[in-house]
């Protein structure tokens, strides 16, 4: 073998292109090296391992080389490949969307417990669907359920469908544009939602591939980024059927900030989960508002146009951080886009590592 043939081998490549990884501060370089060449070459890690002396051709060559070079720009390996694992399911991604993040799974968590309690058929709103990973991964775990996903954005909402069409949900979930729940009628017994919640000045100092790459309007709160919340907490209002629950996602040191503003509109936190980092990762509300409050009226004024009878849950128990809730919402006993979110979700125990309005 002559000396171009060998430095056209998995094993000099890989080698070489850890490397121009690391000196690009990628976090993980051999491993990216091993999922772009897999990807260029069309072949499994195993196959790269099992014949690591097997000459490349010039076309696999030059695509490898292509992948590696929009690496190094930082461009997220997620969308060169196309595709990122979200609760043991792969998920279509896109520049379009965000890329989901292992922490989100706090979310799917915290659903399924929810909806599992209830013991019943559900109906399932997620807002800022992106690519549809939250409300897809609990329609998988949870079959008695239904959903609607909503995003501001079309080509989001494209890529959502054929994820469901992938998985094998396209009869049990649809996929709307709009901005929030204008696009809706009717009332849903669970609504999921991860918001854009980073401040507008926080952005450009996040790593590369999130700060130039990913969607914007997925990431900006506004100012101080509580802009969404405040837009998302009277749609809630509107759209959560009595008995019903949210489970929205929060950004570092937002849980106090996210609770008040929700409370405004009448709603009443349940509980906080953390995510495996021990962070504050989501917040769990209850649909019934204070009487006389101003979610009171929003919630009459849905009511009148809204066609259907009372979902009220039956009677079932969650546990949620160390809090039994009742479906009655009564405890019996007594959360940022902060950068690309780590590593992948085994079911139990598994190791931390992620919406918004054109997300994931």
């Amino acid at each position: 073998m002559n000396k171009t043939q060998e430095a056209a081998t998995p094993s000099s490549l890989l080698r070489e292109a850890a490397w121009r990884l690391k000196a690009a501060t990628v976090g993980e370089p051999r491993l990216e090296a091993r999922l772009l060449m897999c990807h260029a070459t069309g072949r499994s890690l195993e196959a790269l391992v099992a014949f690591p002396g097997r000459v490349l051709s010039k076309e696999e060559q030059r695509r490898f080389e292509a992948l590696l070079a929009r690496r190094i720009k930082r461009e997220p390996i997620a969308q060169i490949l196309g595709r990122r694992e979200f609760w043991s399911l792969s998920f279509r991604v896109t520049p379009e969307t965000l890329v989901p993040r292992p922490e989100s799974e706090t979310l799917v968590d915290a659903a399924l417990e929810l909806a599992r309690a209830a013991g019943r058929k559900l109906k399932v709103l997620d807002l800022g669907t992106g690519s549809g990973c939250l409300l897809l991964a609990l329609l998988m775990e949870f079959s008695a359920a239904e959903g609607v996903g909503v995003d501001v954005s079309e080509a989001a909402c494209r890529v959502a469908r054929e994820n469901a069409a992938a998985l094998g949900l396209a009869s049990r979930a649809r996929f709307l544009v709009g901005n929030w729940d204008s696009a809706l009628k009717g009332r849903f017994d669970l609504v999921l939602a991860n918001p854009p919640y980073l401040a507008e000045g926080e952005i450009s100092a996040l790593a590369p591939e999130v700060a130039r790459f990913e969607p914007r309007i997925a990431l900006a709160g506004g100012p101080d980024g509580l802009a969404c919340y405040r837009s998302l907490a009277p749609a809630l209002v509107r759209r959560l059927a009595r008995g019903g629950h949210a489970v929205v996602e929060l950004g570092a040191g937002q849980g106090d900030e996210v609770a008040g503003i929700m409370a405004e509109v009448g709603l009443r936190e349940l509980a906080r989960r953390l995510d495996l980092a021990g962070n504050e990762r989501c917040l769990i509300i209850s649909a019934a508002p204070a009487e006389g409050t101003r979610g009171q009226k929003i919630a009459d004024a849905g009511e009148k146009r809204w066609r259907g009878g009372s979902l009220s849950a039956k009677r079932g128990m969650v546990r949620v951080r160390g809090t039994t809730l009742t479906s009655d919402n009564t405890p019996q006993s007594e959360r940022g886009r902060e950068g690309p979110r780590g590593s992948s979700r085994t079911r139990l125990g598994r190791q931390s590592a992620g919406i918004s309005r054109g997300s994931q």
